[in-house]
């Protein structure tokens, strides 16, 4: 994957593409889910970028944490998703698991729309190695939970801090949208209502 941007030039302002987008939820289970903070807003959320991704043709991966130990993705979070197979790992960074990596770097997409949890273990890593190998994360603020939010606060300004986007949920949908009008538009909107 080429560079997007080396972090410590000056960013230019860039338009997220869809074209160029690839969604990725981490290890939303069963196990881990229950203790997150804001939960039930969190589910809301994620399931709302999933089901808006897919509106937009954008494709979906999803990551599972040792799932013999902290359970299987959420029911309601898998229906969302649409289809992709769960990739297993151990390791918490996405990045260091080879059935991770090369769909990845297949897909040739070079914007990781990023959501789930926990945001300061498997996100934060995730993202941090994302931007090492030449990726842009696009980190769902309100689509990322952690137990502790103080944990969540660090590590937004530590992602943003290494070159991660920091967006909501209904911004990075009417982004990549990006005209009304249309029947995609249309279907984002009912949506996010």
């Amino acid at each position: 994957m080429a560079v997007i941007w080396d972090k410590n030039q000056e960013k230019q302002a860039m338009r997220i593409d869809k074209e160029r987008c690839l969604g990725l939820a981490i290890d939303i289970q069963e196990k881990l889910f229950p203790h997150m903070d804001r939960k039930e807003a969190l589910l809301r959320k994620c399931t709302m970028l999933y089901e808006g991704l897919r509106v937009l043709e954008v494709p979906l991966m999803f990551t599972e944490q040792y799932p013999r130990g902290l359970g299987y993705t959420l029911p309601r979070v898998k229906e969302a998703l649409g289809g992709p197979e769960a990739i297993e790992k151990i390791a918490f960074s996405c990045c260091d698991e080879p059935a991770f990596m090369e769909p990845l770097d297949k897909a040739g997409r070079n914007i990781i729309i990023i959501s789930g949890i926990e945001a300061h273990v498997c996100v934060m890593q995730t993202v941090n190695d994302l931007v090492g190998s030449g990726y842009l994360p696009v980190v769902v603020e309100d689509c990322i939970s952690s137990r502790n939010p103080d944990d969540k606060r660090v590590a937004l300004e530590r992602m943003r801090a290494e070159g991660a986007i920091i967006t909501t949920c209904e911004s990075i949908l009417f982004e990549l949208a990006r005209v009304a009008g249309t029947d995609q538009f249309k279907a984002i909107s009912r949506l996010v209502k």
